[in-house]
Parts: structure tokens; sequence; C-alpha cells
């Protein structure tokens, strides 16, 4: 069973006293209804679980639904026997972005307190956009994402106290010995072929073949791009959608990988702003991630940036060298190799700061160049720019020199990530081994002093 560190969120939540309901929202087969089932079972005796869009291809009890008591008949039909009181009895709500108007509801069926709900789903960004009545105040939205590379570690029985001696040596920026830093190597490679969705990772350590990995992240690639003609009523956009989809491994591979708008129909003087709502559902179904352009870094980041120059990562980077590599793994595994593996780092470490809670930015400079990524630094309030190589020239990097040493940014550190084993600090750069990326995170309120929250 895959350990997912979101579950002691979710328990936590369960077992407090907060009676808002717990909304939890992502992509497509990432492992949500699974953790939320598993979780829920441990805390209510009593669990029920509903599937809209189960319902929608059946027997479509729950489908024309708008209030609670018609909602407790339909439950009640296929329930009964399982509904007892608040205290005990936990309903999960799944797909709810299927019938929207169970959106609305959420906020009636708190009220009303008969039990205890929670619900999942995607595209929720779009959807309550579109919802009439946003249930704000009673609902608590938390994203969740698929395996990260600590949680891949965990899965291949890398233990607990392993790595927490490995933060222990990033926090104190002590190389790992020759034989520690190849053998995380070895795993790390592996995530990069097999990613993070709980299938794929699953059947990898059942079988340790990479074409049945490719074959559940091969359907796993098709059922998302079902999802664009399920949730897009309009057919040019269904096909924009597509298009922009199958577009991203190979722009990828191109210098500055960011979305080039005129290849998305070949019309030449074709606008980023002609594709906003392509660009919203990619993003808000979870399927991709986002990296938006700054050019004039100020903390935070979000004030100044610019829409119009995007980058997009598949949201899986398992998915990205299925696209690029089929049935190879000696371009990734086989150091020797000729390949770049240039955007299937930037796309891991892009997936990591994701699920780290970070927005995503790069800095776009004509006369200084680019960026690989930005973050916020919140406890510094400042920016701190991050580069990432495959290759052995890592301590190459203009445009990073140029962005640090513009005093009027007041960079306090920059990290670059390579394969090299020794952590090194030169000034305000520090060279870190890619692995180290699954420590780099948010400050969470439970890391800060109490006498830093008084003001």
């Amino acid at each position: 069973m895959l350990y997912r560190k979101i579950s002691k969120y979710i328990l936590d939540f369960l077992r407090s006293g907060n009676d808002k309901i717990l909304l939890i929202e992502g992509a497509r087969q990432i492992g949500k209804s699974f953790i939320i089932r598993q979780v829920g079972k441990q805390v209510y005796p009593y669990f029920i679980e509903v599937n809209f869009v189960e319902d929608d291809e059946g027997p479509q009890l729950f489908k024309n639904i708008h209030n609670i008591d018609d909602f407790y008949f339909a439950l009640s039909s296929v329930a009964g026997n399982s509904l007892h009181s608040y205290e005990d009895t936990l309903i999960f709500l799944d797909e709810i972005q299927h019938y929207p108007q169970y959106l609305t509801l959420l906020k009636f069926l708190r009220q009303d307190h008969r039990f205890r709900f929670i619900a999942s789903g995607s595209l929720l960004g779009l959807t309550l956009r579109k919802t009439t009545s946003i249930p704000v105040g009673s609902i608590i939205r938390k994203r969740m994402y698929q395996l990260d590379f600590e949680e891949w570690l965990l899965a291949n029985g890398y233990g607990a106290d392993a790595i927490g001696n490995l933060k222990d040596a990033f926090l104190k920026h002590k190389s790992l010995t020759e034989e520690q830093h190849n053998y995380l190597m070895s795993l790390f490679k592996r995530y990069l072929l097999v990613g993070g969705l709980p299938d794929a990772v699953n059947i990898y350590l059942s079988t340790h073949n990479i074409a049945s990995v490719r074959e559940v992240q091969n359907s796993i690639m098709d059922l998302y791009r079902e999802d664009a003609a399920k949730y897009e009523s309009e057919a040019g956009r269904k096909l924009h959608i597509l298009r922009l989809y199958n577009m991203i491994p190979s722009q990828m591979e191109n210098k500055k990988k960011r979305v080039v708008v005129k290849d998305i129909q070949g019309k030449k003087g074709d606008r980023y702003d002609n594709y906003t709502e392509e660009f919203e559902y990619l993003v808000s179904s979870g399927i991709v991630n986002e990296v938006n352009a700054i050019s004039n870094p100020r903390y935070p980041l979000s004030e100044s940036l610019h829409k119009n120059l995007l980058k997009l990562y598949l949201n899986d980077v398992g998915l990205l060298t299925a696209q690029l590599y089929k049935m190879s793994i000696k371009a990734v595994m086989e150091t020797e190799m000729s390949v770049n593996l240039g955007s299937v780092y930037e796309s891991v470490v892009a997936q990591e700061l994701c699920a780290h809670g970070f927005p995503l930015f790069y800095y776009d400079n004509k006369s200084k160049g680019e960026v690989d990524f930005l973050i916020d630094d919140v406890d510094g309030c400042c920016v701190t720019p991050i580069e990432v190589k495959s290759g052995k020239d890592y301590k190459i990097h203009s445009a990073l020199n140029a962005f640090i040493s513009d005093k009027e940014y007041g960079i306090k550190e920059s990290i670059v990530f390579s394969n090299s084993r020794q952590i090194e600090l030169h000034e305000n750069m520090l060279y870190l081994p890619i692995y180290f990326v699954m420590f780099v995170k948010m400050v969470d309120a439970t890391d800060i002093e109490e006498k830093d929250l008084i003001f």
C-alpha cells in the first residue's frame, strides 16, 4: 500500500472539531478516491460513497437533484441501513464536478448537520467559477498531487529514518557519500521513467517491467484527452485543448519551451487571448503545470507575471518520458548516453515544486536571458531563482549569473540542481544534487515560532 502524506491531513481534519466540508481536488488518477476511502473508513464506522460519474452512467438517481430532502431520499434508497448520525457516518461525494449543483448544496448539507461529508473532484476551479452560489465559508479546498519523490522513496523501501538523515544533510549542506549518491540517483532516474501516478507506481513495484508501466501511462493520457471532450461543450475548444496537450512533449524539446500560440492552429499572428479558456481548462484539470513569465522579479511574484508568456509541463514526469522515449530506459538510466534530459529534469522539478505548494514562475528578459524557475521565499520576503542542469556543465549559467548580480533584485540565495554529488555554496549560489528538490518546500505554519506570529 502506497503511503501518501495527505492522509495525515485528511485524518487530522476528520478528527478535528471543524464542521466544514473538506474538498480534495486534483487531476484524475492521482489517488484521491483511494486515500479518502482508506482514511474515512479508519475514522468512521459507517462510510458511504457516491460517485457521480458512475451514477450518470448508470441509474442517475442523483442527477437532477437540487435540494437536500431529495438528496437524502435518493441516498436512503442505496444506503439506508448505513445512515446513522453525524458522529458516526461519513458520506463521500466523489467526482463532484460532474454534478455541479452539489457544490451549492454543500453549504446546506453542512448547515443541516445530519451527517459528515467529504468530497473530491477535478476541474473544480472552472466548475466553481460557473457555480451560481459558491459555498464560501462551508468548504476547505485542499489540492492533491501524485506521489512526489519522497513518497516514491518510501514506496521503494527507503525508510523514514533514512529520509530524515537526507533532510539533515540537505539542511547542513553535507554531501552524501559516493555510494549513497549513486543509489539515490538510481532511484531518481527510475522515478523519471515511472513518475508518481499510483497505478504506474504499483505496476512498477509488482513487475519492474517498463512495457507494463508504459501501458498504464498511455491509458491515463488517453483518459485525460477524453476528459477534454467530456467537460468542454464547444467542439472547436475541444480540438484546441487536445492540440495544446499533445504539443507539450515536443515543445519541451525546444530551447525556450514556452507555448507558441501560432502552432495551435498553424495561424500566423494568433494571440494568447484567443485561447484563455483552453489554457484555463488544462491548468484547472490538474493535467498540466503552468509556469508564468516574470521580467521584473519582486516579492510576491504573482504581482508581476505575464500571462502571455507561458510554459506548460505535463503534470507527471513519467507521462513525459513515455511520450519521448517510449520503451527505452537507456536514455534515462545510462549517464553516458548522448540524450539531453534537460526538459525531463525541468519537468520533475516543476512537478515537485507544485506538489510542495509553490506557484511557478520563470525569469524572462530579452537582454539577460531566462532562468528556469523563480519561487517566493516567504520567510525572507524575497525571490529565489532556480536553475536545473542535466549535464556536466552545470556551473555554466550566464542568465542566472546576470540575474543574481543585479543588486536591484536583492537575491539572497539561488539554487542550481544537477547530477553532481557535491553540495557547494559560492556566495549566494547553492549547488545541490537534483534529488534534494524534495526538501524545497513552502514555510509551514507549524514551522514558525509563536513569537513570529505576533504583530
